[in-house]
């Protein structure tokens, strides 16, 4: 079954129409079912309580890094432009981690994009939740050691 969903989901046409209505959304959206399905059973998403999915909008292209205190001309290869620290993916956890606090990051995946953004799909688990902490396949995200994954991955 998810080898069709595959094959419907490279369907331009389909996807063009919805993303005409994630434009119109927040940049971390709540959704209550994946939009790629055979995507989000790959990453770890199961249909029950404790699993939460979010929708997360990141534009695309490297940053601007800041410049403090300086004045007059910078030169080309001062490192100012074209500079990415990270991933747009990891970039989109990390909206997803901030917005929701109480949540742990399980993992990700590409949804689409556009012509200046890019979406990806969150899966997020509550930890605090019975039906994950009674669940032997997940209920390592419970201890103290993966609470907020995603920033922690930072410095590895």
């Amino acid at each position: 079954m998810y080898q069709y969903i595959a094959k419907q989901w490279k369907n331009k046409n389909l996807l063009k129409e919805k993303m005409i209505g994630w434009r119109r959304e927040h940049t971390v959206e709540r959704i209550d079912k994946p939009s790629r399905l055979d995507r989000a059973r790959s990453v770890g998403y199961k249909a029950k309580q404790g699993y939460v999915l979010a929708r997360v909008t990141v534009k695309k292209g490297a940053r601007r890094r800041r410049l403090y205190g300086r004045k007059g001309r910078k030169p080309s290869k001062y490192g100012l432009v074209r500079f990415r620290p990270k991933s747009l993916r990891w970039i989109a956890e990390d909206k997803a981690q901030r917005k929701f606090v109480n949540l742990v990051v399980l993992n990700s995946y590409y949804a689409g994009e556009d012509g200046t953004q890019k979406y990806f799909e969150i899966v997020l688990v509550d930890p605090n939740h019975p039906v994950i902490m009674s669940d032997p396949k997940i209920n390592w995200i419970c201890k103290e050691s993966n609470k907020r994954r995603a920033e922690s991955q930072r410095f590895k």
